[in-house]
C-alpha cells in the first residue's frame, strides 16, 4: 500500500477524510457502509482517530486495515502517546506494521476522561516530536509520518511563533507532512504556512476542514479545542441556529467557498473531518472539484 509521502511525489493536491472508531458494534457496521460510499469519491487516503489512552485502539486499526484491503485506499492510523509507555508504543507500532499499514499520524493526544490529570513520566513520551523521533529511529523509513498543526497556536502554546518552532521540531524528528486543526478564517492558515516556511519547514501543510452542520455543537467543540469562530461564521449561522435545514445548506456553501479560496491560494489539498458521515463532505468535495 502506498505511503502518503509517495503519493505527494506524483500529486500536487490530495483530498482525504478523517473518521473515528464508533463505540458500539452497530455503529461500527454503519461506518463500514459509510466507508463504502466514501470510497466511491476516490480519496487519496483516509485516516482514523485513536481514542484517548488507546481505548479504541483495535477498532482504529481494524478500520484502517479494512480501508486498505477492501478499497485499496491508503489508510492512516492515528497514534497518541498519552497513557502509553515507550515500550507499549513501540509494540503498537509493530502491530500496525504487521497489519500492512505504513502511514501513521503521530500525536501527543489528550488524557482520557477517567484519568484527566495524567502526567508524562520518564517512561512516557511527553511530546509528539519525541514520538516522531522514536518511530524514525526504530522503524526507519517504513512509516510515512503525519503530524498535527495549529494555525492559531495550540491551547498549551498560544504563542504562534513558538508553536511554529515546535512544529519544526516534529519535522526535524521525522514527520513528513502536516494536517491542521480546523479553522474558519483562511488568513490564519496562510499566515501559518508563511511562519513555517520562514523558519525552514518545507513539508506539506494540508488544511483540515470541518463542515458546519450544528452551530451549537460547533461552539462547544471550538471552546474545547481553542479554534476561533470567525465573525463571518457567527453572522451566517447565529440567525439560523434553530433551523437545521438552513444550517446544513449554509454549512455546505461556507465550506465550498472556504475550500475554493484555500486551493486558489495554493493549499496542497484538503482533509475533511467527515464525522463518520457521507454528507455533507460528498457534496462539498464534488462542488470543489467541479
Amino acid at each position: 500500500m502506498k505511503k502518503i509521502n509517495d503519493i505527494f511525489k506524483s500529486q500536487e493536491r490530495t483530498f482525504s477524510f478523517e473518521l473515528f472508531p464508533p463505540k458500539t458494534e452497530n455503529g461500527y457496521q454503519q461506518l463500514l457502509n459509510t466507508i463504502d460510499d466514501l470510497a466511491v469519491l476516490k480519496p487519496d487516503f483516509i485516516s482514523c482517530t485513536y481514542g484517548a489512552g488507546g481505548g479504541s485502539r483495535d477498532k482504529t486499526f481494524d478500520i484502517v486495515e479494512h480501508i486498505q484491503k477492501q478499497h485499496h485506499i491508503p489508510g492512516v492510523a492515528h497514534l497518541t502517546c498519552v497513557c502509553h509507555t515507550r515500550e507499549e508504543i513501540l509494540n503498537i507500532l509493530t502491530e500496525i506494521k504487521r497489519r500492512g499499514v505504513a502511514n501513521v499520524l503521530a500525536l501527543r493526544g489528550d488524557p482520557p476522561k477517567d484519568n484527566p490529570n495524567w502526567v508524562a513520566g520518564p517512561d512516557n513520551f511527553k511530546y509528539s516530536s519525541e514520538l516522531c523521533q522514536a518511530i524514525r529511529s526504530s522503524f526507519g523509513e517504513h512509516f510515512s509520518i503525519g503530524v498535527a498543526g495549529f494555525p492559531e497556536g495550540h491551547l498549551l502554546c498560544p504563542d504562534r511563533d513558538k508553536d511554529a518552532e515546535f512544529l519544526k521540531l516534529k519535522v526535524n524528528n521525522g514527520a513528513d507532512y502536516v494536517i491542521t486543526q480546523l479553522f474558519f478564517n483562511n488568513k490564519d492558515y496562510f499566515d501559518y504556512v508563511k511562519r513555517l516556511r520562514k523558519i525552514g519547514v518545507s513539508a506539506r501543510i494540508i488544511p483540515g476542514i470541518l463542515p458546519i452542520t450544528d452551530y451549537n455543537s460547533l461552539v462547544r467543540f471550538c471552546n474545547l479545542c481553542g479554534a476561533t469562530i470567525s465573525d463571518e461564521v457567527k453572522n451566517i449561522f447565529e440567525p439560523i441556529v434553530n433551523d437545521k435545514e438552513k444550517t446544513q445548506k449554509a454549512g455546505v456553501d461556507f465550506a465550498v467557498k472556504q475550500c475554493r479560496e484555500l486551493l486558489w491560494g495554493g493549499a496542497p489539498g484538503l482533509h475533511f473531518y467527515a464525522l463518520n458521515k457521507l454528507h455533507p463532505v460528498a457534496d462539498i468535495l464534488k462542488s470543489v472539484k467541479s
